[in-house]
């Protein structure tokens, strides 16, 4: 399943760095995975719990195996599903982990700011609201 699979696929084709798979019951999890690692492109090959704990996902809404790409690769399920000769834009991608560093831009002092963990994506909405509120 690759998420970034939307409708509006102007800049990225229906392709993303991110993907995860569900495999049949008793399938060969190990070897399906050591294959994929193989792939030229593949940066991570990691399974359910692994992946949900090092990126705080929710268990329920994960395949057995997740697949991260590396920078400048995507994923995609087969080359006929993925038109690049359509895109007007420049091809761009979403969920890899070189793309996880985003400026935390404010115009003003905001108290609070944790020094670690790192910020988040949602972290973001949570200080505007904050600022917004004061």
């Amino acid at each position: 399943i690759l998420p970034i699979t939307d409708p509006y696929v102007v800049h990225h084709g229906a392709l993303g760095s991110f993907a995860t798979a569900y495999m049949p019951d008793g399938a060969d999890q190990a070897g399906v995975m050591a294959r994929l690692k193989a792939v030229e492109g593949i940066d991570v090959v990691i399974d359910r719990a692994t992946a949900c704990e090092r990126f705080e996902l929710p268990g329920d809404r994960i395949g057995d195996i997740v697949l991260i790409s590396t920078e400048n690769k995507t994923i995609g399920t087969s080359e006929h599903r993925h038109d690049l000769a359509a895109l007007d834009e420049p091809l761009r991608s979403h969920g890899g982990l070189t793309e996880q560093a985003v400026p935390f831009i404010v115009n003003r002092k905001l108290a609070g700011l944790p020094t670690a963990p790192e910020l988040r994506n949602f972290d973001a909405f949570y200080f505007v609201t904050m600022a917004a509120a004061q």
